[in-house]
């Protein structure tokens, strides 16, 4: 009876063994992730990407699986100065995903080692990239984005007198870009990849928020005295085309007059003249015409005039005799009565 008991129960031993042979042996490869085996911490053959049941030896082999989907990078926020040193604080995200999962395994093993690696690369470049810019073109999207300002006026004035406005030649876009480029190199040389990495959020630090208002104050005020100024020239340029057409018209209407009085006197001596020669009593008579004319400008008013009794002018007025009137004597009159 002893015999069969015994029996069994190596047979389940046995069966047991299999069990953990064959546990050990076979192990899934799920569709989002890849595999690496290793033995003895050595990786072993080419990575295993596709899905399905796989083989391995029991016991001396492991399984180590490596994400295959598109994994999420959030960096810390931090405080980083500008060019201008103006400190802000950068909050940045990326997308990442393990391309290469043999020399991901070998430099960095896990997960949590890339995450770390990301955070030293990452922050690191976006440290280096925002000391090397303006501020104003870590804010502005794009260097196309003005703000009604056209590009002399973004110049700024050069004179220094109302203050100067920095060109933005790049924009945030463009620095990300950079900060892209440049990581991208250094993860590929962890077997990852760098697909995406953004500006979540840039705060001003506390220290330097009022500068940075007086600074933007400053902005919209030169821009508005660049427009003054413009006005000023513009208004002095239409001002000036006014005075100088009013001229024109001036001188061009005072030489239609003259012209016109030159052809009058022209045409009245030419009656004169003619009047004149008619006969001498017509040449007396505008003599004394003219002479009438010029008592009237002379006496006319309250001036004192004192004259030769040999001048011309004084000759009309020893011709004239004074008139004395006797006043007729006085009749007596006496209606006449009718008759009775």
């Amino acid at each position: 009876m002893k015999k069969p008991a015994a029996l069994g129960c190596l047979t389940i031993l046995i069966l047991f063994a299999i069990f953990l042979v064959a546990s050990g042996a076979l192990y899934t490869v799920q569709e989002t992730k890849q595999v690496i085996i290793t033995q003895f911490g050595e990786p072993q053959g080419e990575p295993i990407t596709e899905p399905g049941l796989k083989f391995k030896i029991p016991f001396i082999q492991n399984v180590n699986e490596i994400e295959k989907r598109i994994l999420e990078w959030d960096g810390r926020a931090n405080e980083m100065p500008t060019k201008d040193k103006t400190y802000i604080i950068v909050d940045t995200y990326a997308r990442w995903q393990i391309t290469d999962p043999l020399k991901y395994f070998q430099k960095l093993r896990d997960e949590r080692s890339a995450r770390s690696r990301l955070d030293d690369i990452l922050g690191s470049e976006t440290r280096n990239t925002i000391a090397k810019h303006e501020l104003i073109e870590v804010i502005r999207s794009t260097k196309d984005r003005k703000p009604a300002v056209s590009e002399d006026l973004a110049e700024a004035d050069m004179s220094g007198a109302i203050g100067t406005l920095i060109p933005i030649r790049k924009g945030r876009t463009s620095l990300e870009k950079e900060i892209f480029e440049t990581s991208k190199n250094k993860l590929s040389e962890f077997g990852i990849e760098l697909l995406d990495i953004r500006f979540k959020r840039i705060n001003y630090n506390e220290s330097v928020r009022e500068r940075i208002y007086d600074r933007m104050i400053s902005e919209r005020q030169q821009i508005a005295e660049r427009f003054r100024s413009e006005g000023n020239g513009e208004a002095a340029k239409i001002l000036g085309d006014m005075e100088r057409d009013l001229k024109k018209i001036e001188s061009e209407a005072y030489k239609e007059v003259e012209t016109m009085k030159g052809e009058a006197d022209a045409k009245a001596t030419e009656i004169y003249a003619k009047a004149y020669n008619v006969s001498p009593d017509a040449s007396e008579f505008y003599q004394f015409l003219r002479t009438m004319e010029l008592y009237d400008q002379m006496l006319g008013g309250e001036s004192t005039v004192i004259l030769s009794t040999d001048s011309d002018m004084f000759q009309y007025l020893k011709e004239v005799q004074p008139v004395n009137k006797k006043p007729a004597p006085r009749q007596n009159f006496r209606p006449a009565l009718p008759n009775q």
